[in-house]
């Protein structure tokens, strides 16, 4: 059952901040690096290519954190932990790439290369400082 997002980090998360995804590597060591994010539904989405460090982490071990900050308030953090639920590929993770990729640049995201994305839960978002 997913979580409802909080209004709050919704209204982070339909900006354009930029999150820092942290997934487990194999050797069980942390791995960092800064995404692009947004919504479906109540759950966040990033992308990724299939192929890439955080997707083979996150198809491994399904657990995420992320630390983000709205562009506006920068001392305002929102922190969300939680678990990849599902992948999307082909035509429907298009269409939320493109989603995403209009926040951020104003248009559709290049076909250039392969992109998948990720469905993830919440299952804990902290707003401010804690």
């Amino acid at each position: 059952m997913t979580t409802a997002l909080d209004p709050d980090v919704r209204r982070v998360l339909d900006g354009t901040p930029i999150a820092h995804l942290a997934s487990v590597l194999p050797d069980g060591g942390p791995h960092t690096v800064p995404v692009w994010i947004g919504t479906h539904g109540d759950q966040v989405v990033i992308l990724t290519g299939p192929h890439s460090r955080k997707a083979r982490n996150l198809r491994r071990d399904p657990r995420v954190a992320l630390s983000l900050t709205p562009a506006d308030n920068p001392f305002h953090p929102v922190i969300i932990r939680g678990h990849v639920t599902e992948w999307l590929e082909g035509d429907a993770a298009w269409e939320v790439i493109d989603e995403v990729s209009a926040k951020y640049t104003g248009g559709p995201y290049s076909r250039d290369q392969e992109r998948v994305v990720a469905l993830i839960d919440p299952d804990r978002q902290t707003v401010g400082v804690s």
